[in-house]
């Protein structure tokens, strides 16, 4: 008898181990995950229980989401007793401003955190493993697990450039609801640049009438931009789902559509790049775009403002020619355009300090001298890593964005034609996940200073919806992983396994997805008119 009880508790202890280990289906993989016998089974009777009402906007929420999943709502209550119910409750033991614990056991679901975000992102956990019907159901069955989770990385971002071609509300808010499913935290909006400016700045309303017109295919399109309203509501939608929205206004290079509506504050370019950039030898340039910074500023509650700094040199030839620029040279000691580009943007920083926001610039920007404690340096040119080294020893933190294999604009498949490569390089799904960004780093101080990472999606190639989802799913997910899941916790094999059944949510929700298991069952959409070669083109 004692030998079969033995062989028992073997048994057992076997099973425990292999479901400790047993992967959390959920992306981003959670830090600690521990699945328990049985489920918890939620019907129009189980009620969303509000323990705190600190805690309500988060039940709302998820009230809102069930609905994606069942066919009757669930009832926000303050209180029920004993009765089985989703409870959701503030928590000030567990540590950390994004951190969560939930439990799923048959008796019922708490989430708890110690802020409204931490609780937001453990409603996303147990939505994602509520996640499997195809449509809405009358009884939902939920696995038991047990979840402490905190994300790796503060910034864990995703960047979106409408300049080149505009995309609008309906799939902006698309984009950040699945940034939410994923728990991506920052939304980098690229509103302006060469082809158009999509943001209304009421000031100088041309910058949108006459600036807003065109795109990267289609120069005549008609002006396509965000009225303030638009962007006040994209700004609150983003704000319920816990992400923070940066907007980049872009100088003093890529200043050419600004520069079609209102010329007398251009500086100049080439021919490949006309009026490429703003003139920093102009008085009346530096409150041009104060004024602008400004009322964008009014607008963006994050106190974000990214001000590019990057790739001045494709326009800056036409300064030696301008004779207000030879004048500041003149009168400020400065030798080179370079010292011009580092004048001007000391300049605009001091309008965005006084403006209360920090200044977020590429890294070019690293060895500018800009203050280190009210500025975010942006690594994206990975084949310049004395750049980033540059960044952390001058003591700026840092977004780690490279273009391999963090551009998203990059094809993911070998036999897709059209895209950017790097040298022949790409960034399939794979590049993506396994990504190493302490590898970047050799001591603690450098590691520091990573505030985190981000995907880029610059839309040379990208000319419509469907494209950009084909481009952003489902290496979207890999992102979220990096950005959130410690290294100990990742896996290709099993988060492959899981992102299947993504796949098969992405098709439910109309999302043009490319499938790596299936590489034919998603055509390549097609882009017909590319004027440039693109592996040459821009950040």
């Amino acid at each position: 008898m004692r030998r079969y009880l033995f062989i028992g508790l073997i048994y057992c202890i076997a099973v425990g181990a292999v479901r400790a280990q047993e992967r959390c289906p959920i992306i981003p993989q959670p830090a600690h995950a521990e699945r328990h016998t049985g489920y918890f089974s939620l019907d129009k009777h189980t009620p969303i229980v509000v323990e705190d009402p600190v805690a309500a906007p988060a039940a709302h929420f998820l009230q809102r989401e069930m609905l994606r999943l069942m066919t009757t709502p669930l009832a926000v209550h303050a209180d029920e007793g004993s009765l089985p119910a989703i409870r959701i409750g503030i928590d000030p033991s567990v540590k950390g401003e994004e951190a969560y614990t939930l439990q799923v056991t048959a008796e019922g679901i708490r989430v708890a955190a110690s802020t409204l975000a931490g609780l937001r992102y453990g409603i996303v956990s147990m939505l994602q493993l509520a996640q499997g019907e195809a449509t809405p159901t009358a009884v939902l069955k939920i696995p038991a697990w047990e979840l402490a989770d905190n994300p790796r990385y503060a910034w864990r971002g995703l960047m979106l450039d409408e300049s080149r071609h505009f995309f609008g509300k309906a799939k902006v808010k698309s984009i950040l609801d699945w940034m939410a499913y994923y728990k991506l935290n920052r939304f980098h909006w690229h509103l302006t640049d060469e082809p158009a400016w999509r943001l209304e700045i009421k000031q100088y309303p041309l910058l949108t009438l006459i600036g807003g017109i065109g795109s990267f295919t289609d120069g005549t399109a008609p002006a396509a931009y965000y009225t303030q309203e638009d962007i006040q509501e994209i700004v609150a939608y983003a704000a319920e789902r816990n992400i923070v929205v940066i907007p980049e206004i872009d100088m003093p290079g890529h200043a050419t559509a600004a520069n079609r509506a209102y010329p007398e504050y251009s500086g100049g370019g080439t021919e490949a790049h006309p009026h490429f950039t703003f003139n920093p030898g102009k008085e009346a340039t530096y409150a041009y775009l104060t004024d602008i910074l400004r009322e964008t500023n009014s607008l963006f509650p994050s106190q974000l403002l990214h001000l590019g700094g990057d790739e001045v040199s494709f326009g800056s030839a036409a300064w030696q020619s301008d004779t207000a620029i030879q004048d500041l040279m003149a009168r400020e000691g400065l030798k080179t355009n370079q010292d011009v580009e580092r004048y001007f943007m000391k300049r605009m920083a001091d309008s965005v300090y006084r403006l209360n926001a920090k200044l977020l610039a590429w890294d070019e920007m690293a060895d500018a001298g800009l203050p280190t404690d009210n500025t975010i340096i942006f690594w994206w040119r990975q084949d310049k890593p004395a750049q980033l080294k540059t960044a952390w020893a001058n003591g700026y933190q840092t977004i780690i964005c490279p273009r391999l294999p963090l551009y998203f604009d990059f094809v993911q498949d070998s036999t897709h034609r059209f895209g950017r490569r790097w040298d022949g390089t790409f960034n399939p799904l794979e590049a993506v996940y396994t990504y190493e960004v302490d590898g970047l780093t050799s001591t603690a101080a450098e590691r520091d200073l990573i505030l985190g990472v981000q995907a880029n999606v610059w839309s040379e190639p990208i000319p419509n919806g469907q494209r950009l989802d084909f481009l952003l799913f489902p290496r979207i997910a890999a992102l979220a992983e990096i950005a959130w899941t410690p290294d100990e916790k990742k896996a290709f094999e099993p988060f492959s396994l899981l992102l299947k059944e993504h796949l098969a949510l992405y098709r439910q929700h109309g999302i043009y997805y490319y499938d790596p298991f299936q590489p034919n069952a998603n055509p390549e959409p097609v882009v017909y008119r590319i004027d440039r070669d693109l592996s040459v083109e821009r950040r």
